[in-house]
């Protein structure tokens, strides 16, 4: 297995909340609907972890004033949060 430097947990879970409460989307709530698994919400915090991007994050949290449309095209969850916000099952 690869050696990757993942962030820290606790911020990355953060941000990946906040993220999804810009679209609108409850994390807790995907789950207890089925449409989020615990280990798909897990591997949502990882990806995070993973992707390096922590600073463009935080910069456009800070610019959120109104509910965003999408998730940024650089965040690593885009396309399952995206899905998510459409209230479509992803399949994590």
């Amino acid at each position: 297995m690869p050696n990757v430097d993942l962030g820290d947990i606790e911020k990355h879970f953060w941000l990946t909340r906040s993220v999804a409460r810009c679209l609108g989307v409850s994390l807790t709530e995907a789950m207890a609907e089925g449409q989020l698994s615990p280990e798909g919400y897990a591997e949502l915090i990882t990806r995070c972890r993973a992707s390096h991007c922590c600073g463009q994050c935080e910069v456009w949290l800070a610019t959120q004033q109104d509910l965003a449309g999408s998730a940024p095209n650089f965040c690593a969850n885009a396309d399952i949060l995206n899905a998510l916000r459409r209230g479509s099952k992803s399949g994590m």
